[in-house]
């Protein structure tokens, strides 16, 4: 997130018309500021006995690119939202929708950021923040992902057993849709942050949500995280025990000597044992929440 949230307050609301959307499609491959890619650790997942491809998702706007995976004549699935790393849906992203069809799940992974440019294209990740991501509103990304719930019920998906995901960026993303969406059943976030500045772009951030928590999040976040401090993710845990019902029954993982993107394969950061952990407490956590 936004090491200067004063920057947000100088950053307007935008409305967009049908013209606005600078992602149209998804192309192939990684980002290019996470080059060059950790091919030994990278998971490939292959799409044999699923329907996945690139879907566009009508929103108040226009249509925004999404990607979709899921079983192969899957009759009333249950839908996961899966949002991205400040990297947008790139292969990684791609990959994780597979992984959760091949477990039974509708996944859509929204290109949040198709409105503000596309970060899998900018090789800087101060670029990337300044351009793309602290110019991202996230009442914007809430009707998004409301967008898509609604393009999954329409599709024939199960949204009565919905549940969300993310990764950094997305980890925060879920934290928030758990206090928006009542039809939410579980959320999984990892390594998302915490705490921050108030703006018009980003006016809440999860440590001010616990009492509106509609739907229990496990939280997955690294010892090491040099980026999210290990006594902010302690003050939520205490936190958590003051607010909703939800919250209340929500849970903190945290993996001593993991760092930030830890589960991010493609990247130095990939620690195989806490992911594969980590990977197994979420889908869990999905089937303990009816999902």
């Amino acid at each position: 997130m936004n090491p200067n949230p004063e920057f947000d307050s100088l950053v307007p609301a935008q409305f967009f018309d049908r013209r606005s959307f600078l992602v149209t499609s998804l192309g192939a491959g990684f980002a290019l500021a996470v080059q060059p890619v950790m091919a030994q650790t990278a998971i490939r997942t292959d799409d044999s006995g699923l329907l996945a491809g690139e879907i566009k998702v009508p929103v108040k706007d226009g249509e925004m690119v999404a990607y979709r995976a899921l079983p192969k004549g899957a009759s009333k699935a249950p839908v996961v939202l899966v949002v991205s790393e400040i990297f947008g849906v790139h292969e990684y992203i791609k990959d994780t929708c597979r992984r959760l069809a091949k477990a039974g799940y509708c996944a859509i992974a929204p290109e949040l950021f198709a409105r503000q440019g596309d970060p899998r294209g900018i090789d800087s990740i101060p670029d990337i923040l300044a351009k793309i991501v602290y110019k991202t509103p996230d009442a914007q990304v809430m009707s998004d992902l409301d967008a898509c719930v609604a393009w999954a019920a329409s599709k024939g998906a199960d949204t009565n057993r919905l549940a969300i995901t993310g990764f950094c960026w997305g980890g925060r993303i879920s934290w928030l849709y758990s206090a928006h969406n009542p039809q939410l059943k579980a959320a999984a976030a990892w390594y998302g942050r915490l705490v921050g500045g108030a703006s018009e772009i980003t006016p809440k951030q999860p440590m001010d949500l616990v009492g509106q928590l509609l739907a229990p999040v496990l939280g997955l976040y690294g010892g090491l995280d040099t980026g999210i401090p290990l006594e902010t993710v302690e003050s939520m845990e205490k936190a958590l025990k003051q607010g909703s019902a939800a919250a209340k029954v929500s849970e903190i993982h945290v993996y001593d000597n993991a760092p930030h993107a830890f589960h991010a394969d493609y990247r130095p950061s990939y620690r195989k044992e806490e992911a594969e952990d980590g990977w197994q407490r979420m889908l869990a956590w999905f089937r303990k929440s009816g999902v």
